[in-house]
């Protein structure tokens, strides 16, 4: 196969990878990583700070969430997808990575080659309405839950995100303690992370930037003892509290598209204790590497058995399934797809 020539157009909020949290900055690095090691000539689209093995283009010194002078966000990114598309004539396909709506969509019919876009949450079906008006853009989406939400547009493929599992590596005997990683909001569970908690007397780390809801919901009951708050924490400190924890928390109060810490906590042989929402029944294999339930009472009633699981089994289980060489062929595959289409479509039309 012929190297595919790829533009990645990654958020502008901080740099690829983050320094500290961004699922979304995270899976872009192994992604374009990945597509450099398998021979493709790969440019991201990012900010100067972002360290890459592909050749990059600086849009910004710095994101937008380390440097409020740049705002506002919107036509930071617009900027951004627009320094892509001007350069377009240089890539086969135009990958951009959308923290919020796929503003890329508007760029689909100017660009003379493929824009394919992957959002990072589920939509509501207001805004898939919308989207609609571009049929024909091509969607990558993150789990087949997403992929329902989709519906009626175009998607072309399903990859679930990677894991780095050459650095969250496995620790077979946990540390005591439970663990809550995501922000504070409350449809992330962290008050019901909490609870489960106090209900089985056990030790829980809360890790994730503080904001006013921390500060005026969450922090009220922190005691540092049972309830302890670590902050927000850097990659090494993130691994370093996965492999430690006897289970992840997971009891999110609506759907989320993936979550990418229970694949990251998986690797580490750390199972999961979820509640059944959105992607979850796709990435934790019930019974196997965690359990989901159905609601906090059950979870409660059925930690033992999470924390009974074998972590090995654990661990193996999550490497085969979420490992970088997966998740980067697949996306080839999608890509190569859409440069046979539009090679197909030029001949045609000349």
């Amino acid at each position: 196969m012929n190297p595919l020539r790829i533009a990645l157009v990654a958020p502008v909020a901080t740099s690829v990878p983050p320094v500290r949290s961004g699922s979304i900055e995270t899976v872009t690095a192994l992604l374009s990583d990945g597509l450099v090691a398998h021979g493709h000539d790969v440019t991201l689209f990012a900010t100067a700070q972002s360290v890459t093995n592909a050749k990059l283009h600086v849009s910004f010194p710095r994101g937008y969430g380390d440097d409020s002078s740049i705002w506002p966000w919107e036509l930071c990114e617009l900027f951004n997808l627009a320094a892509a598309v001007e350069r377009a004539s240089d890539f086969d396909v135009i990958h951009c990575q959308a923290e919020y709506a796929p503003m890329s969509l508007s760029f689909s019919r100017v660009s003379p080659v493929p824009l394919v876009q992957t959002v990072h949450y589920l939509p509501a079906l207001e805004e898939v309405k919308l989207w609609s008006r571009y049929p024909n853009a091509p969607f990558i989406a993150v789990s087949h839950e997403q992929t329902q939400q989709l519906t009626g547009l175009n998607v072309i493929a399903t990859i679930p995100h990677a894991v780095d599992t050459a650095k969250f590596l496995y620790q077979g005997t946990p540390d005591d303690y439970l663990l809550f990683l995501g922000r504070f909001m409350k449809r992330k569970g962290v008050l019901e992370s909490i609870e489960v908690a106090k209900r089985t007397g056990m030790r829980l780390m809360l890790a994730a930037a503080a904001n006013d809801y921390y500060r005026d919901v969450v922090a009220p009951l922190v005691d540092q003892k049972q309830i302890v708050y670590v902050g927000e924490v850097d990659q090494a400190a993130k691994i370093d509290l996965l492999r430690g924890a006897r289970a992840l928390l997971y009891p999110v109060q609506t759907g989320e598209p993936f979550g990418l810490v229970l694949a990251e906590a998986m690797v580490c042989g750390t199972p999961v204790a979820a509640l059944d929402q959105g992607a979850v029944h796709e990435v934790v294999d019930n019974g196997v590497t965690g359990m989901i339930f159905q609601s906090l009472d059950e979870l409660v009633n059925e930690l033992g058995q999470v924390l009974a699981l074998d972590r090995l089994t654990v661990s193996r289980q999550a490497c085969e399934r979420f490992n970088i060489d997966n998740m980067v062929k697949a996306h080839i595959d999608a890509y190569s797809q859409l440069r046979k289409v539009t090679i197909a479509h030029n001949e045609i039309r000349d």
